[in-house]
């Protein structure tokens, strides 16, 4: 009877010891609730990040929260990630059906980003806690220079769709210029081709802020006789410095943030 009250002792003390981390990653950095007093879980706590952070509220973060990477990670894999971009470029066509009153002159232009956009870097931050580690430009560049990135389905689509009705494609990417081999190389083996311009930075341009670059390249093109209607980008400062298009529309990247 000593023996078997002995081996259930046991079995409890392993099954406290598994529960208490369990119990502890999910409550320890929230203590249970918001300052509101709502009961939440981790999950509600990291999704309500991610939603902020495609909202523009959270910004400037050099990482992801490392209690949330798990969480990011298995939405950047998700069938939701999915969705959610094939809504941003769907949207994107019924404001081009509704809106847009195209001239067919070959001057109606769309502006793309590149990764992120059309290219993922998924594989590149599953190695990386996605984006739970501060990014190393350096080790980011490598990673590019294989030209293995593989394309976002929908933007595929919604690239082709364009090119279609005779819009031009401008990619405007913070790729620096000596990537342009290998990312011309990248795009047109994961099918995207034909567009009409490829923008990449140079020496002249590498100090200034994102937004600053792609809104000097936007007024390029404009003096150049475009008409830019939309911009897709994974990042606001894609498209939030003037000349702003029409629209610009935003796809999901929680896993990091440029200014």
């Amino acid at each position: 009877q000593e023996e078997k009250m002995v081996k259930t002792l046991g079995c409890s003390l392993v099954f406290i010891c598994f529960l208490i981390p369990m119990t502890f990653a999910d409550w320890n950095i929230l203590n249970q609730k918001t300052h509101s007093g709502l009961k939440i879980s981790l999950k509600n706590y990291c999704e309500s990040w991610r939603m902020n952070v495609e909202l523009h509220n959270i910004r400037d973060f050099e990482v992801v929260p490392e209690e949330c990477t798990d969480y990011i990670g298995k939405y950047v894999r998700s069938i939701q990630y999915k969705v959610d971009s094939e809504r941003a470029t769907e949207e994107c066509l019924v404001y081009l059906s509704t809106t847009c009153n195209l001239k067919k002159d070959g001057r109606d232009a769309w502006v793309f980003d590149i990764d992120d956009t059309l290219l993922s870097t998924i594989p590149y931050y599953k190695n990386n806690l996605y984006g739970g580690n501060k990014l190393n430009v350096s080790d980011l560049e490598d990673w590019m220079s294989k030209g293995k990135s593989p394309a976002l389905e929908y933007s595929l689509q919604l690239f082709n769709d364009l090119k279609s009705r005779g819009i031009q494609i401008i990619l405007i990417s913070t790729r620096r210029e000596y990537l342009r081999s290998v990312t011309i190389d990248n795009l047109v083996n994961v099918g995207y081709h034909g567009w009409a311009g490829l923008i990449l930075r140079d020496s002249a341009n590498e100090l200034v802020s994102v937004a600053k670059y792609k809104s000097d390249a936007r007024k390029q093109l404009i003096k150049n006789g475009y008409r830019i209607w939309g911009i897709v980008g994974d990042q606001y400062s894609s498209f939030e410095a003037p000349p702003s298009s029409t629209r610009g529309f935003k796809l999901p990247n929680p896993m990091y943030y440029v200014a």
